[in-house]
């Protein structure tokens, strides 16, 4: 597989934020969203062995498999290495690639990018958590799609004015629009990985 990299931190967004976490990014996007903060470059190849040799050095029971699109590479043999070390599997997707039904995961965070790539069709059987990186767009988009849960996150564009707007339109909207809870990119805040 193409690993970016494999680290322990928190989780810093969505339903788990603040959990102990073992992050295991996979390279490569089919997606290219302006804002994305994931270097796509370098990456290593690992064998499924290699990457559970370095995920054990890590006390969490939680793992999250984050990308680029992990659905790209993402394999049952994997899921069922992972479920067998007595881990919790969080997927974060862009939904862009449906997930075959008999795949073990526990958790599924989808953060669709049509807003922002016209190509980006939704295809998820199923979503725990849709997690909308917002800046004003309209969200007439979301209101079919269902999930366990709703957050809005307002997308960092690296400008503070512009960030602080975004912030407060992100707010008022939870305000008239309470099936959504905020998520903000916390690991950015506390300055963690």
């Amino acid at each position: 597989m193409r690993v970016n990299e494999i680290f322990y931190s928190i989780q810093g967004e969505g339903r788990f934020t603040g959990t102990p976490a073992i992050f295991i990014r996979l390279a490569g996007c089919n997606l290219r969203c302006d804002f994305c903060d994931t270097e796509h470059q370098p990456y290593q190849d690992l064998t499924e062995e290699e990457i559970m040799h370095q995920i054990a050095e890590f006390p969490a029971s939680h793992v999250v498999i984050t990308g680029g699109e992990p659905m790209l590479q993402l394999t049952l043999s994997l899921l069922n290495r992972l479920h067998n070390a007595g881990k919790f599997v969080q997927v974060e997707t862009n939904g862009t690639i449906p997930i075959k039904g008999y795949r073990p995961i526990d958790w599924i965070t989808c953060s669709p990018k049509f807003d922002f790539c016209p190509h980006a069709e939704l295809r998820l059987q199923r979503i725990d958590e849709l997690k909308v990186v917002y800046q004003g767009q309209d969200m007439t988009a979301y209101d079919r799609i269902e999930a366990k849960e709703f957050y809005l996150q307002p997308c960092d564009v690296k400008d503070e004015a512009r960030n602080k707007a975004n912030i407060a339109d992100t707010i008022n909207y939870l305000k008239t629009h309470p099936k959504w809870k905020l998520s903000l990119q916390t690991q950015k805040i506390l300055s963690v990985r």
